[in-house]
Protein backbone atom coordinates (compact mmCIF):
# COMPACT_ATOMS: atom_id res chain seq x y z
CA UNK A 1 0.00 0.00 0.00
CA UNK A 2 2.81 1.98 -0.06
CA UNK A 3 3.95 4.57 -2.81
CA UNK A 4 6.37 2.46 -5.59
CA UNK A 5 9.46 2.97 -4.67
CA UNK A 6 10.74 3.46 -8.05
CA UNK A 7 8.93 6.12 -8.87
CA UNK A 8 10.97 9.39 -9.47
CA UNK A 9 10.59 12.07 -7.33
CA UNK A 10 9.05 15.35 -9.90
CA UNK A 11 8.91 17.66 -7.55
CA UNK A 12 10.14 18.57 -4.08
CA UNK A 13 8.46 21.67 -2.17
CA UNK A 14 9.91 22.43 1.95
CA UNK A 15 13.22 23.00 3.11
CA UNK A 16 16.63 20.74 2.00
CA UNK A 17 19.90 20.36 3.02
CA UNK A 18 23.14 20.53 2.33
CA UNK A 19 22.89 17.76 -0.41
CA UNK A 20 19.89 18.81 -1.09
CA UNK A 21 18.05 16.20 0.30
CA UNK A 22 14.60 17.09 2.17
CA UNK A 23 15.13 18.10 5.62
CA UNK A 24 11.65 19.37 7.64
CA UNK A 25 8.23 19.42 6.25
CA UNK A 26 8.05 18.67 2.96
CA UNK A 27 6.02 17.87 0.13
CA UNK A 28 7.41 15.09 -2.78
CA UNK A 29 5.27 14.79 -5.69
CA UNK A 30 6.01 11.73 -7.95
CA UNK A 31 5.87 11.15 -11.32
CA UNK A 32 2.87 8.55 -11.01
CA UNK A 33 0.89 11.81 -9.14
CA UNK A 34 1.17 9.79 -5.67
CA UNK A 35 2.41 12.51 -3.27
CA UNK A 36 3.98 12.41 -0.07
CA UNK A 37 3.43 14.95 3.06
CA UNK A 38 5.34 14.75 5.65
CA UNK A 39 9.01 14.86 8.13
CA UNK A 40 11.99 14.05 6.53
CA UNK A 41 15.67 13.95 8.31
CA UNK A 42 18.15 14.43 5.24
CA UNK A 43 15.93 12.43 2.26
CA UNK A 44 14.32 9.58 4.30
CA UNK A 45 11.03 9.90 5.96
CA UNK A 46 11.08 10.33 9.92
CA UNK A 47 8.15 11.32 11.85
CA UNK A 48 4.42 11.73 11.03
CA UNK A 49 4.02 11.84 7.23
CA UNK A 50 0.94 11.16 4.55
CA UNK A 51 0.89 9.13 1.27
CA UNK A 52 -1.88 10.51 -1.26
CA UNK A 53 -2.39 8.25 -3.78
CA UNK A 54 -3.59 9.15 -7.69
CA UNK A 55 -6.86 6.70 -7.16
CA UNK A 56 -7.72 9.06 -4.16
CA UNK A 57 -6.62 6.39 -1.81
CA UNK A 58 -4.14 7.61 1.57
CA UNK A 59 -1.85 6.24 4.04
CA UNK A 60 -0.47 8.09 7.10
CA UNK A 61 1.39 6.86 9.97
CA UNK A 62 4.82 7.52 11.57
CA UNK A 63 7.95 6.64 9.20
CA UNK A 64 11.60 5.48 10.99
CA UNK A 65 14.48 5.42 8.42
CA UNK A 66 11.79 5.89 5.58
CA UNK A 67 9.56 2.92 6.69
CA UNK A 68 6.00 3.37 8.10
CA UNK A 69 6.11 1.23 11.56
CA UNK A 70 3.60 1.12 14.15
CA UNK A 71 0.25 1.96 13.73
CA UNK A 72 -0.95 3.27 10.09
CA UNK A 73 -4.28 4.13 9.08
CA UNK A 74 -4.62 3.46 4.91
CA UNK A 75 -8.31 5.38 3.67
CA UNK A 76 -9.96 3.83 0.38
CA UNK A 77 -10.68 5.88 -2.19
CA UNK A 78 -14.28 4.84 -1.09
CA UNK A 79 -13.85 5.98 2.61
CA UNK A 80 -13.39 2.41 3.85
CA UNK A 81 -10.36 2.53 6.65
CA UNK A 82 -7.89 -0.05 7.41
CA UNK A 83 -6.14 0.13 10.55
CA UNK A 84 -3.69 -2.21 10.83
CA UNK A 85 0.07 -2.43 12.43
CA UNK A 86 3.17 -1.55 9.68
CA UNK A 87 6.57 -3.23 10.01
CA UNK A 88 8.86 -1.80 7.87
CA UNK A 89 6.14 -0.87 5.36
CA UNK A 90 4.40 -3.56 5.36
CA UNK A 91 1.19 -4.62 7.13
CA UNK A 92 2.37 -7.66 9.96
CA UNK A 93 0.00 -7.99 13.06
CA UNK A 94 -3.51 -7.32 13.96
CA UNK A 95 -5.74 -5.01 11.57
CA UNK A 96 -9.58 -3.95 11.86
CA UNK A 97 -11.04 -2.63 8.23
CA UNK A 98 -14.35 -0.36 8.15
CA UNK A 99 -16.26 0.02 4.61
CA UNK A 100 -17.43 4.10 3.79
CA UNK A 101 -20.43 3.90 6.08
CA UNK A 102 -18.16 2.90 9.02
CA UNK A 103 -19.73 -0.46 10.00
CA UNK A 104 -16.73 -3.34 10.27
CA UNK A 105 -16.08 -5.42 7.76
CA UNK A 106 -12.19 -7.29 9.03
CA UNK A 107 -11.11 -8.22 12.59
CA UNK A 108 -7.76 -10.14 12.00
CA UNK A 109 -3.98 -10.19 11.35
CA UNK A 110 -2.11 -9.67 8.55
CA UNK A 111 1.72 -10.81 8.13
CA UNK A 112 4.07 -9.35 5.01
CA UNK A 113 0.41 -7.77 3.57
CA UNK A 114 -1.25 -10.77 3.43
CA UNK A 115 -4.22 -12.03 5.79
CA UNK A 116 -3.30 -14.86 7.91
CA UNK A 117 -4.34 -16.96 10.81
CA UNK A 118 -8.14 -16.50 12.42
CA UNK A 119 -9.94 -14.02 11.14
CA UNK A 120 -13.58 -12.76 11.08
CA UNK A 121 -15.53 -10.93 7.91
CA UNK A 122 -18.26 -9.29 8.55
CA UNK A 123 -21.36 -8.22 6.21
CA UNK A 124 -23.08 -5.13 6.97
CA UNK A 125 -26.15 -6.72 7.14
CA UNK A 126 -24.58 -7.87 10.89
CA UNK A 127 -23.99 -11.64 9.48
CA UNK A 128 -20.14 -12.86 8.90
CA UNK A 129 -17.59 -15.56 8.49
CA UNK A 130 -15.01 -16.03 10.87
CA UNK A 131 -11.92 -19.10 10.38
CA UNK A 132 -8.07 -19.71 9.42
CA UNK A 133 -7.53 -18.12 6.35
CA UNK A 134 -5.56 -19.58 3.65
CA UNK A 135 -2.16 -18.70 1.81
CA UNK A 136 -3.76 -16.43 -0.25
CA UNK A 137 -5.79 -14.76 2.80
CA UNK A 138 -8.74 -16.43 1.45
CA UNK A 139 -11.58 -18.23 3.68
CA UNK A 140 -11.50 -21.54 2.47
CA UNK A 141 -11.21 -24.66 4.56
CA UNK A 142 -13.43 -27.60 6.52
CA UNK A 143 -13.37 -25.45 9.46
CA UNK A 144 -14.77 -22.06 8.53
CA UNK A 145 -18.32 -20.52 9.72
CA UNK A 146 -21.18 -18.57 8.60
CA UNK A 147 -22.41 -16.32 12.13
CA UNK A 148 -25.86 -15.36 12.07
CA UNK A 149 -26.73 -11.68 13.08
CA UNK A 150 -27.39 -12.70 16.72
CA UNK A 151 -23.40 -13.95 16.94
CA UNK A 152 -24.58 -17.62 18.08
CA UNK A 153 -26.34 -19.29 15.59
CA UNK A 154 -23.04 -20.78 13.12
CA UNK A 155 -23.03 -23.06 10.21
CA UNK A 156 -19.97 -24.70 10.81
CA UNK A 157 -17.90 -26.92 7.99
CA UNK A 158 -16.74 -26.44 4.17
CA UNK A 159 -16.30 -22.92 2.71
CA UNK A 160 -14.10 -21.16 -0.18
CA UNK A 161 -13.37 -17.60 -0.33
CA UNK A 162 -16.02 -16.90 2.30
CA UNK A 163 -18.92 -19.05 0.32
CA UNK A 164 -20.74 -22.05 1.72
CA UNK A 165 -20.17 -25.37 0.54
CA UNK A 166 -21.79 -27.93 3.36
CA UNK A 167 -21.82 -27.09 6.94
CA UNK A 168 -23.81 -28.16 9.70
CA UNK A 169 -25.39 -26.35 12.33
CA UNK A 170 -23.69 -25.47 15.12
CA UNK A 171 -23.27 -22.87 18.30
CA UNK A 172 -20.67 -20.28 18.52
CA UNK A 173 -19.08 -20.58 22.26
CA UNK A 174 -16.40 -19.30 23.88
CA UNK A 175 -13.50 -22.13 24.89
CA UNK A 176 -11.46 -21.93 27.99
CA UNK A 177 -8.50 -20.76 26.44
CA UNK A 178 -11.04 -17.65 25.54
CA UNK A 179 -10.75 -18.35 21.50
CA UNK A 180 -14.16 -18.85 19.78
CA UNK A 181 -15.00 -22.38 18.78
CA UNK A 182 -18.16 -24.26 17.42
CA UNK A 183 -20.65 -26.73 19.43
CA UNK A 184 -21.78 -28.85 16.53
CA UNK A 185 -24.51 -31.27 18.60
CA UNK A 186 -24.73 -35.07 17.19
CA UNK A 187 -27.60 -35.25 14.19
CA UNK A 188 -26.78 -31.28 13.29
CA UNK A 189 -28.98 -30.73 9.90
CA UNK A 190 -26.58 -30.35 7.16
CA UNK A 191 -26.98 -27.05 5.14
CA UNK A 192 -25.02 -26.10 1.68
CA UNK A 193 -25.66 -23.23 -0.92
CA UNK A 194 -28.72 -23.16 -2.18
CA UNK A 195 -29.56 -20.49 -4.70
CA UNK A 196 -32.45 -20.13 -6.19
CA UNK A 197 -33.14 -19.91 -9.76
CA UNK A 198 -36.01 -19.07 -12.21
CA UNK A 199 -37.95 -22.27 -12.12
CA UNK A 200 -36.31 -23.16 -8.62
CA UNK A 201 -36.84 -21.94 -5.16
CA UNK A 202 -34.71 -24.82 -3.19
CA UNK A 203 -33.32 -28.00 -3.35
CA UNK A 204 -34.15 -28.57 0.60
CA UNK A 205 -38.11 -26.81 0.23
CA UNK A 206 -38.72 -28.09 3.94
CA UNK A 207 -35.77 -27.61 5.82
CA UNK A 208 -36.06 -24.45 7.89
CA UNK A 209 -33.47 -21.77 8.22
CA UNK A 210 -32.06 -22.11 11.95
CA UNK A 211 -31.61 -18.46 12.81
CA UNK A 212 -35.17 -17.80 11.78
CA UNK A 213 -36.84 -20.30 13.35
CA UNK A 214 -35.84 -18.74 16.67
CA UNK A 215 -37.60 -15.75 15.77
CA UNK A 216 -40.50 -15.97 14.18
CA UNK A 217 -44.00 -18.67 13.12
CA UNK A 218 -46.56 -18.74 10.76
CA UNK A 219 -50.33 -18.05 12.06
CA UNK A 220 -53.68 -16.97 10.82
CA UNK A 221 -53.07 -13.08 10.65
CA UNK A 222 -54.79 -10.50 13.19
CA UNK A 223 -55.36 -8.69 9.74
CA UNK A 224 -59.13 -8.96 8.37
CA UNK A 225 -59.11 -10.93 5.33
CA UNK A 226 -54.78 -11.52 5.25
CA UNK A 227 -54.60 -14.88 5.61
CA UNK A 228 -51.69 -16.25 7.10
CA UNK A 229 -49.33 -13.85 8.96
CA UNK A 230 -45.55 -13.84 10.17
CA UNK A 231 -45.50 -13.51 14.17
CA UNK A 232 -42.16 -13.08 16.54
CA UNK A 233 -42.14 -16.28 18.69
CA UNK A 234 -39.68 -13.77 21.27
CA UNK A 235 -39.36 -10.26 22.22
CA UNK A 236 -37.24 -8.26 19.82
CA UNK A 237 -35.50 -5.41 20.10
CA UNK A 238 -34.84 -2.54 17.14
CA UNK A 239 -33.08 -3.40 14.07
CA UNK A 240 -33.10 -7.44 15.01
CA UNK A 241 -33.22 -9.43 11.94
CA UNK A 242 -36.43 -11.19 12.05
CA UNK A 243 -36.70 -13.42 8.95
CA UNK A 244 -35.77 -14.23 5.36
CA UNK A 245 -37.40 -13.40 2.23
CA UNK A 246 -36.23 -16.22 -0.72
CA UNK A 247 -37.82 -17.06 -3.63
CA UNK A 248 -37.50 -17.57 -7.50
CA UNK A 249 -35.69 -15.48 -9.18
CA UNK A 250 -37.52 -13.64 -12.18
CA UNK A 251 -37.00 -10.24 -13.70
CA UNK A 252 -39.53 -6.98 -13.43
CA UNK A 253 -40.55 -7.36 -16.85
CA UNK A 254 -42.92 -10.62 -15.98
CA UNK A 255 -43.98 -9.78 -13.20
CA UNK A 256 -45.31 -6.58 -15.12
CA UNK A 257 -46.99 -8.74 -18.04
CA UNK A 258 -48.91 -11.22 -15.78
CA UNK A 259 -51.80 -11.01 -14.03
CA UNK A 260 -52.12 -9.39 -10.81
CA UNK A 261 -53.23 -12.02 -8.69
CA UNK A 262 -49.97 -14.36 -9.41
CA UNK A 263 -48.02 -11.24 -7.78
CA UNK A 264 -48.83 -11.72 -4.42
CA UNK A 265 -45.58 -12.86 -2.84
CA UNK A 266 -43.43 -10.75 -4.98
CA UNK A 267 -40.34 -8.23 -3.88
CA UNK A 268 -37.97 -6.10 -5.60
CA UNK A 269 -34.34 -7.21 -5.22
CA UNK A 270 -32.99 -4.83 -7.92
CA UNK A 271 -32.90 -3.62 -11.09
CA UNK A 272 -32.78 -6.40 -12.74
CA UNK A 273 -34.55 -9.40 -10.13
CA UNK A 274 -37.52 -10.02 -8.89
CA UNK A 275 -38.17 -12.77 -5.98
CA UNK A 276 -41.13 -14.27 -6.15
CA UNK A 277 -42.62 -17.72 -3.85
CA UNK A 278 -45.72 -19.01 -6.40
CA UNK A 279 -48.37 -20.92 -5.94
CA UNK A 280 -48.09 -23.56 -4.09
CA UNK A 281 -45.56 -22.63 -2.67
CA UNK A 282 -46.83 -20.40 -0.51
CA UNK A 283 -48.03 -22.81 1.53
CA UNK A 284 -45.67 -23.80 4.56
CA UNK A 285 -46.48 -27.75 3.74
CA UNK A 286 -44.60 -27.16 0.06
CA UNK A 287 -42.05 -24.69 1.14
CA UNK A 288 -40.83 -23.37 4.80
CA UNK A 289 -36.87 -23.19 4.16
CA UNK A 290 -37.68 -19.11 4.57
CA UNK A 291 -40.72 -17.24 6.02
CA UNK A 292 -40.31 -13.61 4.72
CA UNK A 293 -43.05 -13.91 2.49
CA UNK A 294 -45.81 -14.34 5.02
CA UNK A 295 -45.22 -11.14 6.48
CA UNK A 296 -48.45 -8.67 5.87
CA UNK A 297 -48.60 -5.44 4.69
CA UNK A 298 -49.19 -2.16 7.45
CA UNK A 299 -49.35 1.65 6.34
CA UNK A 300 -47.70 1.51 9.82
CA UNK A 301 -45.05 -1.50 10.15
CA UNK A 302 -43.10 -2.55 12.60
CA UNK A 303 -40.22 -3.93 10.02
CA UNK A 304 -38.92 -3.16 6.89
CA UNK A 305 -37.23 -5.24 4.17
CA UNK A 306 -33.12 -4.90 3.93
CA UNK A 307 -30.61 -6.45 1.88
CA UNK A 308 -29.07 -9.67 2.79
CA UNK A 309 -26.66 -11.70 1.83
CA UNK A 310 -27.66 -15.40 3.10
CA UNK A 311 -24.87 -17.91 3.73
CA UNK A 312 -27.64 -20.46 1.94
CA UNK A 313 -29.48 -18.58 -0.55
CA UNK A 314 -26.95 -15.93 -1.49
CA UNK A 315 -27.85 -12.20 -1.94
CA UNK A 316 -31.84 -11.81 -0.66
CA UNK A 317 -34.38 -9.73 1.69
CA UNK A 318 -34.68 -9.89 5.10
CA UNK A 319 -37.20 -8.35 7.35
CA UNK A 320 -35.61 -6.36 10.24
CA UNK A 321 -37.80 -4.60 12.74
CA UNK A 322 -38.33 -0.84 12.87
CA UNK A 323 -38.89 -0.75 16.91
CA UNK A 324 -38.99 -3.29 19.74
CA UNK A 325 -41.39 -6.30 19.33
CA UNK A 326 -43.02 -8.07 21.43
CA UNK A 327 -43.29 -12.15 21.49
CA UNK A 328 -46.48 -13.05 19.67
CA UNK A 329 -46.87 -9.94 17.99
CA UNK A 330 -47.41 -9.66 14.18
CA UNK A 331 -44.64 -8.50 12.06
CA UNK A 332 -45.73 -6.24 9.31
CA UNK A 333 -43.70 -4.39 6.12
CA UNK A 334 -44.98 -1.54 3.93
CA UNK A 335 -45.24 -3.44 0.51
CA UNK A 336 -44.21 0.20 -0.80
CA UNK A 337 -47.05 -0.37 -3.76
CA UNK A 338 -47.48 2.92 -5.49
CA UNK A 339 -50.20 5.20 -4.99
CA UNK A 340 -49.11 8.40 -6.55
CA UNK A 341 -50.66 10.46 -9.33
CA UNK A 342 -47.88 9.81 -11.48
CA UNK A 343 -47.82 6.18 -11.35
CA UNK A 344 -43.49 6.27 -11.08
CA UNK A 345 -42.93 5.88 -7.70
CA UNK A 346 -43.04 1.94 -6.91
CA UNK A 347 -44.70 -1.13 -8.77
CA UNK A 348 -48.70 -0.24 -9.07
CA UNK A 349 -50.95 -0.80 -6.21
CA UNK A 350 -53.31 -3.88 -6.13
CA UNK A 351 -57.22 -3.28 -5.51
CA UNK A 352 -57.07 -4.41 -1.86
CA UNK A 353 -54.07 -2.25 -1.08
CA UNK A 354 -56.16 1.11 -2.72
CA UNK A 355 -59.08 0.45 -0.31
CA UNK A 356 -56.68 -0.27 2.49
CA UNK A 357 -55.00 2.81 1.92
CA UNK A 358 -58.35 4.96 1.25
CA UNK A 359 -59.37 3.57 4.85
CA UNK A 360 -55.76 4.54 6.66
CA UNK A 361 -56.03 8.05 5.08
CA UNK A 362 -59.63 8.65 6.39
CA UNK A 363 -58.97 7.09 9.74
CA UNK A 364 -55.95 9.78 9.88
CA UNK A 365 -58.14 12.88 8.96
CA UNK A 366 -60.82 11.60 11.91
CA UNK A 367 -58.00 11.16 14.28
CA UNK A 368 -56.63 14.83 13.47
CA UNK A 369 -60.02 16.41 13.16
CA UNK A 370 -59.20 18.12 9.81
Amino acid sequence: MESDEENLEELVEGPLDDDGQPHGFCTLTYSSSDRFEGHFTHGEKNGRGKFFFFDGSTLEGFYVDDALQGQGVYTYEDGGVLNGTYVDGELNGIAQEFDGEGCLVFKGQYKDNNRCGECWVSYPDGGCVFGKVNEEGEMTGESVAYIYPDGHTALFGSFVDGDLIEARLASLISCETGKSCFDVPPNSPVYSYDRSTSTCIATHTLLPDPYESKRVFVASSVIKGAGQGLFAKTDAKTDTVMAFYNGVRITHSEVDSRDWALNGNTISLDEDTVIDVPQPLDQTERYCASLGHKANHSFTPNCKYDPFVHPRFGPIKCIRTLRAVQKDEELTVAYGYDHGLTGTNGPEAPDWYKQQLEVFQQRQVAATGQ
